[in-house]
């Protein structure tokens, strides 16, 4: 990756509907350049997908809650068997594999809290292997940002 590739893809952290004679206008190349390069990094991954990033608030969630977990059983086969589970539930916004002292860290986000105590019903029981659930709801968020730290080319 060069300099040219470090712009657009600092742009498109901030704004990826840009059309690409818009981001070729930006980046003061012509619109073939810029395509290619967005799609030389789409097909090597750098650039995972585009999305839309919805207002939890304005869609009337009211809930977000950071939750530590611990299984009981701490082995491949029940760590998988516990991504697939959360890996359904709309409501884990993110989900990471932790160490030490917690297995899981997920980000959770709900309209109520009766939504939250149906989801610990459902996701956070011994039936499913875990052993230990820890929640901290969110007061207020502070910072929100998709965007990656990028490298500077000098």
């Amino acid at each position: 990756m060069d300099d040219l590739d470090l712009r657009i893809l600092e742009v498109l952290q901030c704004d990826a509907s840009l059309s690409n004679q818009a981001l070729a206008e930006r980046m003061l190349t012509s619109a073939a350049t810029t395509l290619r390069r967005v799609r030389a990094m789409q097909e090597a991954g750098i650039i995972e997908g585009t999305v839309c990033i919805l207002s939890p608030e304005k869609l009337g969630a009211s809930i977000t809650a950071i939750v530590e977990i611990t299984l009981d059983v701490q082995n491949a086969e029940s760590f998988n068997t516990f991504e697939a589970l959360i890996d359904a539930e709309p409501a884990v916004l993110q989900a990471y594999r932790t160490a030490p002292s917690v297995d899981f860290t997920l980000l959770l986000t709900m309209l109520d809290m009766a939504a939250y105590h149906a989801l610990v019903q459902r996701l956070f029981t011994a039936a499913n292997n875990v052993r230990n659930v820890r929640s901290r709801f969110v007061t207020k968020r502070s910072k929100f940002s998709v965007a990656q730290p990028l490298p500077r080319v000098a």
